[in-house]
């Protein structure tokens, strides 16, 4: 059904179409982790189609990044070095030996591999040379021999007659790149500002000695003492897709599922249009969600949710029902599975109202943690 909603929405080229595929694979997929990970990649390439105006390009580029997405970082990087959005997004066209295209290469070692600090102006200058010849035609990669420099570039130090192949081995090789990805693995489980920089560390050395396997350094996060500390637990704030998925899967509301274009609405409306990332940077995160207008914003999806205006026949949600499938009463069940704690005092009023008090708590900032 997924795959048919997809080709639906490619055909179509209505890209809110797609965004909707997106959250409905979310809520139906059994290995959501999988699709928490092809999103934070999606962010962490940031590429929007409000430039690239290609949904066929963004689906693709959607596929990559859950293919490579707990694989090798080199499949991945690869991937994505080749792939016709980010080309676009990154003005690859116009890098031709005359004029090669400094975008592509500074944003490929600051945002993609190394991170700033790691390189210098000329490693930029000498890796666009790299890359010219990389171009899109007709919605693929192809790389043009007349418009790529040949003669020899020196970048981190290294002299050699590098093609754009070249330039993302030796990123690959760069001590800063498995602390790279360390970051981005240890932000995505534990949230920001949360793990000690000797932890990240110590996750780049294992990843070094793991071909920069990502499936590793997650498995090794989420066994680790670090990531069950008291510390740790509901410190990291959820995006709205996040949240929003979230939710909607604890809540079992899945017979039938709301429309998942409303939830593309939504999710934009709270600050996260999926396939358009605010700029190459993607989505801030962390602390930048609890704004007061997200903060209402996600009060009102709550109260939307419950009241069932979120599907195409109104269908209520029914909070007893849920507790009754799981023999436990919703005053208990429902603060432990969205909380995470029991029922706060001043909800307790709302005992025999399972519908207010599922409004009510996910309407708490506390529900805005995970």
């Amino acid at each position: 059904m997924s795959s048919v909603i997809c080709d639906a929405a490619v055909g179509s080229s209505n890209i809110n179409r797609l965004k909707a595929w997106w959250l409905y694979r979310m809520l139906k997929t059994p290995n959501p982790l999988r699709e928490r990970l092809t999103l934070a990649w999606h962010n962490h390439f940031a590429t929007s189609n409000i430039k690239v105006q290609d949904v066929g390009m963004m689906r693709r580029q959607n596929d990559s990044l859950r293919e490579h997405s707990a694989g090798r970082f080199e499949y991945l990087l690869r991937s994505m070095a080749h792939d016709p959005a980010v080309l676009v997004w990154l003005d690859a066209d116009a890098n031709r030996k005359e004029h090669p295209n400094e975008n592509l290469a500074r944003e490929i070692m600051e945002l993609f591999t190394l991170g700033v600090g790691n390189y210098s102006e000329e490693d930029i200058k000498e890796a666009a040379r790299a890359l010219t010849g990389w171009t899109v035609k007709q919605g693929d990669f192809l790389n043009v021999a007349k418009r790529h420099d040949a003669g020899e570039k020196t970048i981190f130090g290294q002299t050699g007659k590098w093609n754009g192949d070249d330039f993302v081995t030796l990123l690959l090789e760069h001590s800063a790149t498995p602390r790279r990805i360390a970051f981005r693995v240890c932000e995505l489980l534990m949230g920001e500002s949360t793990c000690e920089d000797s932890l990240v560390e110590e996750l780049a050395v294992g990843l070094v000695e793991h071909d920069l396997d990502i499936g590793w350094a997650i498995e090794t996060v989420l066994r680790s003492e670090a990531f069950f500390a008291a510390g740790n637990i509901r410190n990291r704030v959820l995006s709205p897709v996040e949240f929003i998925v979230g939710l909607i899967r604890c809540l079992e509301i899945n017979s039938p599922l709301p429309s998942t274009l409303l939830l593309a609405e939504t999710t934009a409306n709270l600050g996260q249009d999926l396939f358009n990332p605010p700029n190459v940077f993607g989505w801030p995160g962390g602390r930048s969600w609890l704004t007061s207008r997200a903060i209402i914003g996600r009060a009102n999806f709550a109260s939307a949710l419950i009241n069932g205006e979120l599907h195409s026949s109104r269908t209520p949600f029914d909070a007893a029902v849920l507790a009754e499938r799981h023999n436990v009463g919703a005053e208990k069940l429902l603060p432990q599975v969205l909380l995470g704690s029991e029922l706060p005092t001043g909800m307790k009023p709302l005992k025999k109202e399972p519908n207010q008090l599922v409004t009510a708590v996910l309407s708490s900032p506390e529900a805005f943690l995970g």
